[in-house]
C-alpha cells in the first residue's frame, strides 16, 4: 500500500523545508521507497534533498509544444511524450524526484500539474511513499494536482496570515470534495513561545497544531551553506518536532506498531 502525503500553505512558510524533513524521517526509519513530488513552479526541493535534476516536466512540455517533432515510425505523440516524461525523473538509491519546473507563460501551469498528477498516479505503485511539495497557495487545489491523500499537511508560519490562508484552504478542500483521509495543521519557525494573538487567532478559527515546528538556526547555516537538509543532525531541533509529528501520524496508518 502507497502511503500519500501532501504540504501546502501558503508561500513563505517553509513547505519546501517540512516536506524535505517528511522524506528524512521516512528514509532514516527504513520505511521504504519514496516518490518526491516538486509541483511547485518555483522548484528547489531538489536541492533540499541534495539531488540534481536534469529535466523538468515543464522544460518537457515547452520543448514538444514548441519544436517540429520527428516521431519514431509506429509511435504517436501521445506515446513519444509519454517516453520522454519518463526522463524528466530524478533517481537515487531510495528515493525518486519528479519536479515540475516552469512553463513558458502564464497558461502553461494547468498542463504541467495534470501532467504530474496522471504520472503520480501511474508511478506510485512502485513506492512505499509519495511526497508532494505543493506550490503555493490553493491553485493546486482548484486544479485537483491534490487528490486521494492519506495525509495533508498544512504549513503555516508564525503569522496571522498564514493561520487565514490554512483556513482558506481547509474550506477549498471541503468545498471541491477532496479527497483527504486527515489533515494535520503545522505552525513552523516559532521564535520562542507561540504568541498570545497567534493563540487567539487559531482559537476563533478552531485551529489545534499538530505540531509547532521551533526557529532552527542549523536550516539557515545549512541553507547558507548550501547543504541538503536531509544531513542535518538528529538534535535539530527542527527535526526533532517533525520526527514526533510523523511517529504520531504513522502509527495511526499502522506503517509504525
Amino acid at each position: 500500500m502507497t502511503i500519500n502525503i501532501a504540504v501546502a500553505g501558503k508561500g513563505g512558510t517553509g513547505k519546501t523545508s517540512v516536506t524535505s524533513l517528511v522524506i528524512r524521517y521516512i528514509l532514516k526509519n527504513n520505511l521504504g521507497t519514496v516518490l518526491a513530488v516538486d509541483a511547485d513552479p518555483n522548484s528547489n526541493l531538489a536541492e533540499s534533498l541534495g539531488l540534481e535534476v536534469r529535466q523538468t516536466i515543464g522544460r518537457i512540455l515547452n520543448n514538444f509544444q514548441g519544436e517540429k517533432l520527428t516521431i519514431p515510425a509506429g509511435m504517436t505523440k501521445e506515446a513519444y511524450l509519454e517516453y520522454q516524461l519518463n526522463g524528466a525523473i530524478t533517481e537515487s538509491k531510495s528515493i525518486d524526484l519528479i519536479t515540475m519546473g516552469r512553463g513558458e507563460g502564464p497558461e502553461c501551469y494547468c498542463y504541467p500539474n495534470t501532467v504530474i498528477r496522471k504520472l503520480v498516479d501511474e508511478w506510485s505503485k512502485n513506492y512505499a511513499f509519495v511526497v508532494i511539495d505543493n506550490e503555493a497557495g490553493m491553485e493546486h487545489l482548484s486544479r485537483r494536482t491534490t487528490q486521494n491523500i492519506d495525509e495533508m499537511l498544512l504549513v503555516s508560519d508564525h503569522s496571522i496570515k498564514g493561520l487565514r490562508a490554512l483556513e482558506r484552504i481547509k474550506d477549498l478542500i471541503k468545498e471541491l470534495k477532496l479527497v483527504i483521509t486527515r489533515e494535520s495543521i503545522i505552525i513552523n519557525n516559532v521564535p520562542g513561545e507561540v504568541d498570545p494573538r497567534m493563540k487567539e487567532e487559531m482559537g476563533r478559527l478552531g485551529i489545534t497544531p499538530a505540531a509547532i515546528i521551533p526557529a532552527d538556526e542549523e536550516i539557515s547555516q545549512y541553507d547558507l551553506e548550501q547543504k541538503p537538509l536531509f544531513q542535518l543532525p538528529d538534535t535539530s531541533k527542527a527535526v526533532t518536532a517533525v520526527n514526533e509529528l510523523m511517529n504520531r501520524l504513522l502509527s495511526k496508518t499502522g506503517v509504525l506498531k
